[in-house]
């Protein structure tokens, strides 16, 4: 299973929910972390066919040739729509089995660079998918296994939020300060000290890095100096 991690005796794991879907899995869902290879973006498994192709919709897969690695899937897929077709399992590199090989391709894409790269087009996305912490019903029952899958949640969330956020540090001059905290974003509010010169101040927050190109131009002109950004490992709410 990719993205599958092992903690215990299977007591719980990481994996992408499509593979929950996909074997039909009995699991309590612990948290739901958005995070891919390239984006923050879901990933999604899609229906694709050769540009050329005369197939439009699942509708025109009737008798068709598919080539997956989501075999349970696209036949549950296949099934919803009324259609009957050949659906294959697919040891890899699927994007290159049509039109040679198979009709159609059902796969996993996050932006679709790989699809346009082999001349694919998408007809339909069957799943959109993100990464979950999974634990099996048992083991979420135990109040000391579950205290530890909490704590686990705390950490990878806390890692993902501070991948969006970064530290700010800075002085201001005390004319200054009530003009600079005013243009500073914070989670509560900034954290402001006495430097040992009593008419200079420390400040530090937490911002939305995203921020940061409009803000650091603007904290400059409120008088801030030796402004600092600092990345940040986790971030707790």
């Amino acid at each position: 299973m990719s993205r599958y991690v092992e903690l215990g005796l299977l007591d719980a794991g990481i994996c992408g929910w499509d593979w929950v879907y996909e074997n039909g899995s009995d699991v309590q869902e612990v948290c739901e972390l958005n995070y891919s290879k390239a984006t923050s973006n879901p990933v999604r498994w899609v229906l694709a066919v050769p540009n050329d192709s005369k197939i439009k919709s699942v509708k025109d897969l009737q008798g068709k040739r598919i080539s997956t690695e989501a075999v349970g899937l696209v036949k549950r897929y296949l099934k919803k729509n009324g259609v009957k077709a050949d659906v294959e399992f697919s040891w890899g590199a699927t994007e290159v089995k049509a039109p040679e090989l198979v009709d159609a391709i059902v796969d996993l894409t996050e932006t679709g660079s790989s699809l346009r790269a082999n001349n694919l087009r998408i007809v339909d996305t069957i799943l959109t998918s993100t990464t979950r912490v999974i634990a099996n019903k048992k083991a979420w029952k135990d109040p000391a296994k579950r205290a530890k899958l909490e704590q686990l949640k705390m950490l990878l969330t806390g890692a993902l939020d501070a991948q969006k956020r970064v530290l700010l540090k800075l002085n201001a001059p005390a004319k200054a300060l009530a003009k600079v905290v005013k243009v500073l974003p914070a989670l509560h509010a900034p954290t402001v000290n006495k430097l040992d010169d009593e008419n200079w101040f420390a400040v530090e927050t937490v911002v939305e890095e995203r921020l940061v190109r409009d803000l650091i131009p603007q904290l400059r002109a409120a008088g801030a100096t030796g402004i600092i950004e600092l990345a940040l490992n986790k971030v707790i709410f």
